[in-house]
């Protein structure tokens, strides 16, 4: 009952919003806590309602994902992010590897894959997704991205995919809330050597991000895009999308993703339900994610905002 009056909530929301504001695009948003009365600036993307983006297996995914306990997980097909069953990761690890092996295999036998299709278990992630803890640092992140002249839709989305706790240096070295490689870093203008370190510092980090999109993210994938005679508008969401994995994946592994795609789908939305399943060069599991991720966040910052807020006000159209 609560997801159905949800669902309304957030349709009556964007026809709201939208009497004032254009559907494509972004709409700065002030919401007002009901427990502390305090305000919160963040963004609100109608076109994932209006485009039901949200009734999508692979969003509706990772949000059972967000919030299951990490005792717990998910046995999922990977190109479709079927859930077919809940197993308690304690028991799955008692398995051997042969073991784990058999059992995807009759997996596939049963719902008919084809041989190299992915069966993942996917383990609880609520541990790690703390979005209530990211509010107070969207706010800033906002005006920073503004400030930087960059879409403040990305500050949004990235705080919440790569930030949602305490930031972690990942496996590969990114650090800081928008995980930024120390190359990468150095080249927006931080400061990263063995005694400094500035992806610690929020405004460094967020600014450096900004410029990263707006500099390389954005420009790459454009040319990404013209290259393949792929129309586009900065305005709509499965082209924010794109940008989010040029910025996650890099411009080169996105641009083979590309080519690995039948010409007849290189166009909108279906570009980007495309990438999550397309696997070419680098460019797999994480890579085809990263947008799955980044709705699944929005969406569940909506279902924060809708059970918390005391009012949601438009300030303005974000261009």
């Amino acid at each position: 009952m609560k997801q159905i009056y949800f669902s309304l909530f957030l349709a009556s929301l964007s026809i709201f919003l939208c009497a004032f504001y254009p559907i494509n695009g972004s709409v700065k948003v002030e919401v007002t806590s009901s427990e502390s009365n305090s305000c919160t600036v963040m963004v609100q993307e109608n076109s994932i309602y209006m485009e039901r983006w949200d009734t999508l297996a692979q969003p509706i995914f990772w949000r059972t994902v967000m919030n299951l306990e990490k005792d717990s997980g998910l046995i999922n097909i990977g190109s479709t992010r079927q859930i077919l069953k809940t197993v308690s990761i304690k028991k799955w690890n008692t398995q051997t590897p042969e073991q784990k092996q058999t059992f995807r295999d009759s997996v596939k036998g049963y719902y008919c894959l084809p041989v190299d299709e992915h069966i993942y278990m996917t383990s609880g992630k609520s541990h790690f997704y703390h979005f209530e803890d990211v509010l107070p640092t969207i706010d800033k992140a906002i005006k920073i991205f503004e400030e930087n002249g960059t879409d403040p839709f990305y500050a949004q989305a990235i705080l919440l995919i790569e930030s949602p706790g305490k930031p972690k240096k990942s496996p590969v070295g990114a650090y800081g809330s928008f995980q930024l490689m120390k190359g990468v870093a150095r080249t927006m203008g931080l400061t990263v050597n063995n005694t400094i370190d500035e992806r610690k510092d929020f405004d460094k980090c967020a600014w450096g991000a900004a410029k990263l999109l707006r500099t390389i993210c954005i420009p790459e994938a454009n040319k990404i895009l013209e290259a393949n005679n792929i129309s586009y508008s900065e305005d709509d969401l499965w082209y924010k999308l794109f940008v989010l994995h040029v910025y996650h994946a890099g411009a080169y592994n996105v641009g083979k993703a590309i080519k690995c795609i039948d010409e007849n789908v290189r166009c909108g939305n279906d570009i980007i339900t495309e990438l999550w399943k397309v696997e070419c060069g680098s460019f797999r599991n994480a890579s085809q994610n990263y947008s799955q991720v980044a709705l699944a966040s929005l969406i569940e910052l909506d279902s924060i905002i809708y059970s918390n807020c005391e009012s949601i006000e438009p300030l303005a159209y974000v261009e």
